[in-house]
């Protein structure tokens, strides 16, 4: 399942001309970075290491004026943003979620690095303004991150998650995280305190190893189930 989609286009590394367009876009943000902010950070983490050094200055100005203004002065790094896709090739980048894990797939065959890395950060720029704070401040640490893109940084991005998709859930939708794990019906009121207290004990039984609970899972479900219940309870 695909969780998070940005197709860039650009020119080839062989091209006379260097142009940047984007294509389409799958970046929820909501709450920030979300998973579309992972993803944008992921391109650039991947692909940053191995811009040509006399080009990483332009990319670090180009970050900040992005931010704060949402354009830059054309060209910037040797490349053109522009809005026609024509004569341009493309390249689609992902995260999916592959038997609940989330996973990069990068797809940087026919892109050179830099070219991927200002597909991200013009991106970054067209997302809710809401959001760009945290995503930038997630694109910045991917500047410097130098490690194998991995679920360490996934987990370092979603600020100290883990790369398993019902972090994922819990990270963007709390609330209806909480009222899937509890089996609330979520289409009702803001379910009462009776209501959540009763479906944690009951859940609370059944992850327990001594009612037939895995131990090697228990632990990680009663921890979740807690958070599930303290969640409903703070609303």
């Amino acid at each position: 399942m695909i969780v998070a989609e940005l197709e860039i286009f650009h020119s080839r590394p062989i091209a006379p001309t260097r142009r940047i367009a984007l294509g389409s876009r799958n970046l929820p943000t909501d709450p920030a970075p979300g998973a579309g902010g992972v993803l944008l950070a992921g391109i650039v983490a991947e692909n940053a290491q191995h811009v040509a050094g006399d080009l990483r200055a332009s990319v670090i100005s180009i970050v900040d004026m992005l931010e704060t203004e949402g354009r830059v002065p054309q060209p910037a790094a040797r490349h053109r943003f522009q809005a026609d896709q024509v004569g341009l090739t493309n390249s689609t980048q992902k995260i999916v979620a592959n038997e609940g894990l989330l996973e990069f797939v990068f797809d940087t065959e026919n892109a050179a690095p830099v070219q991927l890395v200002l597909g991200a950060l013009y991106a970054a720029a067209s997302i809710p303004a809401s959001s760009k704070s945290s995503v930038f401040g997630a694109l910045r640490s991917a500047l410097v991150w130098n490690r194998p893109v991995d679920n360490q940084f996934i987990s370092t991005i979603m600020e100290g998650r883990s790369n398993a998709m019902a972090d994922l859930y819990a990270w963007n939708d709390p609330v209806g995280w909480a009222l899937e794990l509890l089996e609330i019906d979520g289409d009702s009121a803001q379910p009462s305190k009776r209501t959540v207290q009763r479906q944690f004990r009951s859940k609370l039984r059944s992850a327990h190893p001594d009612h037939g609970g895995q131990d090697e899972e228990a632990a990680a479900l009663i921890a979740d189930l807690t958070k599930a219940r303290d969640i409903l309870l703070a609303g």
